[in-house]
This record gives C-alpha cells, structure tokens and sequence, in this order.
C-alpha cells in the first residue's frame, strides 16, 4: 500500500512498511545530505541504520545485521570498484539500488552484472529516485526510462565477459597485486590467474589486445568501469 507526498505540484511515492532499514552509501556530502532529507519526507517508515561514505563502516554493519535496501554510490573515492561496492551488498542478499553521476552502457552493465537490484542517474527527477526506491524495496528490478535506453547500445567487449572475471580485472587493473585480488575474491591466487587470462583471451579475440596491466587499465577506465 502506499500514500502519495505532495511536494511542488508533484505527487512523489511513499511506502507503508513495518520499519524497513537502509544503508545509504555515499561520499559526496551535500547530494547525501539531501537524499536523507528526502528518505526522511518520503520514506518515513524507512530508518537509516548507517549512512555516509565508509564502505567498511557499513559492511560491517550489513554483516551483523541485514539492512532492507543499500542505496550505495558506484564510486567512494576510497579506491574500492563498483563491482566490490555493489557485490558484498547483493552477495549478502540485500537489494541494491545504485545512485551514480555515471550513466554510460558500460556502468550500467557492471552494476547489473555484480548483483545491483537498481541503477538511476544523480540527474534524475525526485520522482524517479522514489519510484526506484520503491520498487527495489518491493523486490523489483528498476531502471529508468532514460538509463534503459543505453542498454540497447551495441555491447562492449566487457559484456562478454563473467561476473568473476569482470570482477578480477578491475581489481588487478586497480593496482592490486594477485594476491591480494585472490583474497578480496575468496579465491586461490591461480583462480584470479585463469579468470584474468580468460578475459584478456577475449580482448585479443575482439581485437583488443591488454598485455599489460596499464593497458587493460585504459580499456577499463575508457568504459566507465574503473577511476
């Protein structure tokens, strides 16, 4: 059931809920001041159980007890990639709705592609920030008209990739050594070895050959998926 929230002429979803939480993840402190502002006004049911721009803060957080909804930013400024951002959230079985300044295919993609629930712009109306709240919480996918649009786009080389290689090149081209990727992805150092040489096979197949970590680093960074 939901009520409607008049606010400048234009009517902004609210929800009735039996006290859902939320983790809003988000380093930019005036756009995260007035998205509480507004999850306040329009979400008075939904209590924020952390919200700023510390990804281990509000891991830890989420580990001890599940939050209904993260509404995480793609990028913290922290070093931390999209990917790892959005997996530990959805890995865990909480819906997911990423508010990014990024709109591109390949944001888009990578987020759906890790778990992400929901992606929409930071230009986009109030209303649609509600509608996708609503709708993630609701156990729905959501993306906005606009945004959906760029997924018609013919599909990058990154597309044919697997979430797990995916994942292992844009930590390996962070700057992580193997080791250290291996340990963020719970896996043996010669598992992130074949998921890296796999996707560098499928460059060189596409044409795009990244023989070394700064190259794979510019593809990565030319597509919106890396910093």
């Amino acid at each position: 059931m939901t009520r409607v929230l008049m606010k400048g002429g234009q009517e902004i979803p609210t929800l009735m809920s039996m006290g859902h939480t939320a983790i809003l993840l988000e380093d930019h402190p005036l756009f995260r001041a007035g998205l509480k502002g507004y999850l306040n006004s329009a979400f008075p049911d939904l209590s924020l159980s952390y919200e700023g721009h510390d990804f281990l803060e509000a891991r830890n957080l989420s580990d001890k007890e599940k939050p209904d909804i993260a509404i995480v930013d793609l990028h913290l400024g922290d070093g931390r990639t999209p990917s790892e951002i959005v997996g530990h959230f959805s890995s865990q079985g909480v819906p997911v709705l990423v508010i990014s300044a990024l709109n591109n295919y390949e944001s888009v993609k990578s987020a759906f592609s890790v778990g992400a629930s929901g992606f929409v712009s930071k230009d986009s109306s109030i209303e649609d920030i509600g509608k996708a709240i609503k709708s993630v919480l609701g156990g729905n996918q959501w993306i906005s008209p606009t945004l959906s649009r760029a997924l018609t786009y013919k599909e990058s080389i990154t597309s044919q990739l697997s979430a797990q290689e995916l994942k292992a090149i844009i930590l390996y081209a962070s700057g992580l050594k193997l080791e250290v990727v291996a340990r963020r992805m719970d896996v043996a150092a010669s598992t992130v070895k074949q998921y890296i040489d796999r996707a560098k096979a499928k460059f060189r197949s596409a044409g795009t050959p990244v023989s070394t970590k700064t190259e794979l680093y510019r593809v990565l960074r030319n597509e919106g998926l890396i910093d």
